[in-house]
């Protein structure tokens, strides 16, 4: 496929992503400026990352901080003016802090105060090292089904994680991620996440981001609340071997 077919597909693709989420906000009541589309980029190229940014998207989100280091770096090199924010939504772990806080301007993916240490502290080496001068934003991955094996901090245990994070210097709290069961209707799940955020909102009023949904639910997750969908597959297409 040449880059033109390419970028054509790619086009296609966000055009009819954008009208769902429109959809979505118009049959919630909801104004579209209120919910961020991300596009997912995990197992996709740099060029197709390039190609989103030459249509006007701006919100990135990576899986794996390995892909997305040198995928963050080949964007810049092949569109020095393009101004990405690079969101991290996938496991992280905490060696990973050091070089996550080099590349991403989000961390929606934190779920213990360990983790919240290590990005602080690795945030705090970063600025001392010239590295890296602004905050980092983070989000609280919250979990629907208490499957350790997906990640997520539990629901009662938001609130006391959510005040470490507030402790700790250079990293703000923007608010709650989260991902629906598998195998079950997603709309109970993402009501009771929509009652955590409210909770949360109450003793963190800055924390007013809800990142919710995917390809194949942004609609329920809309209508709960989510400010953010994270959409890789309805962009993008199948999922590729992941870059080296």
């Amino acid at each position: 496929m040449s880059d033109e077919q390419r970028r054509e597909e790619i086009a296609k693709a966000l055009a009819a992503v954008e009208a769902r989420v429109a959809d979505a906000c118009a049959a919630a009541g909801r104004p579209r400026a209120e919910v961020r589309l991300l596009a997912v980029t995990k197992t996709f190229p740099a060029t197709d990352a390039a190609l989103l940014a030459d249509l006007g998207q701006t919100d990135l989100g990576e899986n794996r901080d390995q892909e997305a280091g040198p995928k963050a770096a080949e964007l810049r090199a092949l569109r020095p003016d393009a101004r990405p924010r690079w969101h991290m939504i996938g496991r992280l772990q905490r060696n990973k802090a050091r070089s996550v806080v080099r590349w991403a301007d989000e961390v929606q993916s934190v779920d213990s105060v360990r983790l919240a240490d290590a990005l602080a502290k690795a945030l705090r080496s970063a600025r001392e090292a010239g590295e890296r001068s602004a905050p980092l934003d983070v989000l609280i991955q919250a979990s629907l089904d208490d499957d350790p094996s997906r990640g997520g901090c539990p629901l009662p245990h938001v609130g006391e994680l959510a005040d470490h994070i507030a402790g700790l210097d250079g990293l703000r709290l923007r608010g709650l991620m989260a991902v629906a069961p598998l195998g079950a209707d997603p709309a109970p799940a993402f009501a009771r996440l929509a009652a955590a955020a409210a909770d949360l909102r109450r003793s963190h009023p800055d924390a007013v981001e809800l990142s919710a949904g995917m390809s194949g639910d942004l609609e329920p997750a809309i209508a709960h609340g989510s400010t953010c969908v994270r959409v890789g597959t309805a962009l993008l297409g199948a999922r590729g071997l992941a870059s080296p």
